[in-house]
C-alpha cells in the first residue's frame, strides 16, 4: 500500500484535467478531481469553449446568415431574436456536456470533490468546501489544471450589466442594440463578429496596430475585410484612455480624442493564470506575470518534479484541443507509462464570423526563416459546393517548400474553415508534398475541393519534377550526325 491518499490528485476539470483523470483511471491508478465548482467541466465548458461555440451556432441558425447570399440581407429565421433564444440552446448543450464527463468519471473510477483546493505541504493539499468543512489529502504527484481567470483592470468599471467580461457576458437579460468590445484578441474577435451578424452595431477596439498577429497577414487582410462589411467597426491603434458607465450607456474615451458610445461594454483584454489560490510557495513555485507557471514543454513536469501544470494555466497556444492532449501526456508521464508524444503540428480554431483556422508555418515565418517557398490559393466561390452554399467569401492558402515539395502551412478562412483544416494537419504530420493534392480525388462538390484547387495553383508554378519532364526528341539531321560520329 501506498502511504499517500492517492497516485494523482488533479486540480481542475476542464480539457486538460479531465483527459489526465481518465488516462489515470484507465491506468488504474487511484486518481482525484478537485474543482471549485459545483459542476464539473471548468472554464471550457461553462463560460469558455462550448458555451461560445454554442453562442455562435445558435446565432448562425437564428439570424439565417448562411442563406442571407441567397434571400437578402434582411432574411432572418425568427424576427425577434432576444437572450433567452440564445441562452435555451447553451444550458441544454451545457447539461449534457457535464452529464458526459461526469459518466466518464464514474465509468473509469475517478473520485471527486468540489473545493477550493491549495498546497500545505509538498505532497498534501487542504479542500475547502463551500460548507466550511475542511479536508487534508496526500497524493505522490499533482497535477495543476486550474485554466484561467479574467483580466479586470481597475480603470473599468465593471458592473456585471452594461460593464462586463467575457464571463458575466453569457448571462446577459437581453440582447443589447449596440456593443463596444474592447481587445481584439480571440475571445474579443469572436464575440463582436457573432453579435455583428445578429445586426447588433459593434465597435471593436485594440490598442494595437495589429490584431491575431500569429495568423498569417493575407489570411487576416482577407478577414478584416469581410467582418468590415459584415458591420464591425474595428478600430485599430486606438488606446482607450477612459470609460464612463452612464447608466443607460456606455461611453468610452479614446486617447485620440474620439467617444465610442454603445448599450453594453464587453471587456476581452487578456486572461491570467488561475493559480493565487494555490498556496503555491507552500511547495516553491513561482509564476510569471500573468500567474502562469513555467513547465517542460514534452512532459509538463514543473520545476518540481512531482508536480505537473497542463492547460490554459501554462500559457499558449491556450486551446482546449492542444490542453486535451497535455493532459494524456502528462498523466503517462507522471504515472511512469509509455506514450505517444504529441504530433509537432496541430491546428488553430478562431470560431469568429467567418471562421479562421491555420495549421503550420505563415508566410512571414518563411520569409523570417530565409525558405524558398511557393503559395496556392483557392476561394471559395471558384468550387461548386460554395456555389451551392451560397458562399461569396472565403480562402484557403497553402504554402509548399520549393526545395522538398513539402507542405509547410495551411491558412483557411471562412465557412467549415476548423473542419477543414484537419486535412492540411494531417498531410503536414505525415511530410506529404504538393503531389499529394494534384494526384488524390476529393468529393465533388465539396468545400474540400479547395485544397485540390490551391494545390494546382502552386503545382503549374514550381519547377517540373526531373521525372516530369518531357525530353524532346532528336530531329533526323541530329540523329545522322551521331551516326556518322
Amino acid at each position: 500500500m501506498s502511504k499517500y491518499d492517492f497516485d494523482l490528485i488533479i486540480i481542475g476539470s476542464g480539457p486538460s484535467g479531465r483527459s489526465a483523470a481518465i488516462q489515470a483511471g484507465k491506468l488504474k491508478r487511484r486518481v482525484l478531481v478537485i474543482d471549485r465548482k459545483d459542476r464539473f467541466g471548468g472554464v471550457s465548458v461553462h463560460t469558455g469553449t462550448i458555451p461560445s461555440k454554442t453562442l455562435r451556432e445558435t446565432v448562425l441558425n437564428l439570424s439565417g446568415w448562411r442563406e442571407r447570399s441567397f434571400y437578402g440581407r434582411s432574411y432572418r429565421v425568427k424576427d425577434q431574436i432576444r437572450a433567452e433564444d440564445l441562452k435555451a440552446r447553451l444550458h441544454m448543450t451545457l447539461d449534457h456536456e457535464v452529464d458526459v464527463l461526469e459518466h466518464q468519471f464514474n465509468r473509469n473510477h475517478v473520485e471527486t470533490l468540489n473545493g477550493l483546493a491549495k498546497f500545505v505541504g509538498p505532497h498534501e493539499v487542504e479542500v475547502a468546501t463551500d460548507a466550511g468543512d475542511k479536508t487534508r489529502l496526500t497524493a505522490a504527484k499533482f497535477l495543476i489544471a486550474t485554466g484561467t481567470k479574467t483580466y479586470r483592470p481597475d480603470y473599468v468599471p465593471f458592473n456585471g450589466k452594461t460593464v462586463v467580461d467575457g464571463d458575466d457576458f453569457l448571462e446577459m437579460a437581453e440582447i443589447p442594440r449596440s456593443l463596444v468590445v474592447i481587445g481584439a484578441g480571440v475571445i474579443g474577435v469572436e464575440y463582436a463578429t457573432m453579435f455583428s451578424a445578429l445586426d447588433v452595431r459593434v465597435t471593436l477596439i485594440e490598442p494595437r496596430e495589429t490584431f491575431l498577429d500569429f495568423i498569417d497577414k493575407r489570411l487576416i487582410h482577407d478577414f478584416t475585410h469581410q467582418i468590415r462589411e459584415n458591420g464591425v467597426d474595428l478600430r485599430l491603434g486606438s488606446a482607450v484612455e477612459k470609460i464612463d458607465d452612464a447608466g443607460d450607456h456606455v461611453e468610452v474615451t479614446l486617447d485620440n480624442g474620439r467617444h465610442v458610445r454603445a448599450e453594453m461594454l464587453l471587456f476581452a483584454a487578456g486572461r491570467m493564470g488561475a493559480t493565487s489560490a494555490l498556496n503555491l510557495d507552500a511547495v516553491g513555485l513561482e509564476t510569471d506575470h500573468r500567474n502562469r507557471i513555467k513547465v517542460d514543454r514534452k512532459t509538463y513536469q514543473t520545476s518540481v518534479p512531482h508536480i505537473y501544470a497542463t492547460g490554459d494555466v501554462i500559457g499558449h497556444p491556450s486551446l482546449a484541443s492542444t490542453s486535451l492532449q497535455q493532459g494524456r501526456v502528462a498523466a503517462c508521464h507522471a504515472l511512469e507509462t509509455p506514450t505517444l508524444p504529441e504530433s509537432p503540428w496541430y491546428p488553430y480554431g478562431i470560431y469568429s464570423v467567418p471562421e479562421i483556422s491555420t495549421c503550420g508555418m505563415s508566410e512571414e515565418e518563411l520569409q523570417e526563416r530565409g525558405i524558398p517557398y511557393e503559395v496556392g490559393v483557392a476561394r471559395f466561390r471558384e468550387t461548386s459546393r460554395g456555389h451551392i452554399m451560397g458562399l461569396e467569401h472565403g480562402m484557403l492558402k497553402m504554402l509548399f517548400s520549393l526545395k522538398t515539395r513539402r507542405v509547410l502551412g495551411v491558412q483557411i478562412v471562412g465557412e467549415g474553415a476548423t473542419e477543414l483544416i484537419h486535412i492540411a494537419q494531417a498531410v503536414l504530420n505525415l511530410k506529404g508534398t504538393v503531389d499529394y493534392f494534384v494526384q488524390n480525388t476529393f468529393n465533388y462538390p465539396t468545400l474540400a475541393e479547395a485544397y485540390k484547387i490551391a494545390g494546382l495553383d502552386a503545382f503549374n508554378r514550381m519547377p517540373i519534377p526531373e521525372e516530369f519532364k518531357v525530353r524532346k526528341k532528336p530531329a533526323e539531321s541530329e540523329k545522322k550526325e551521331a551516326k556518322k560520329a
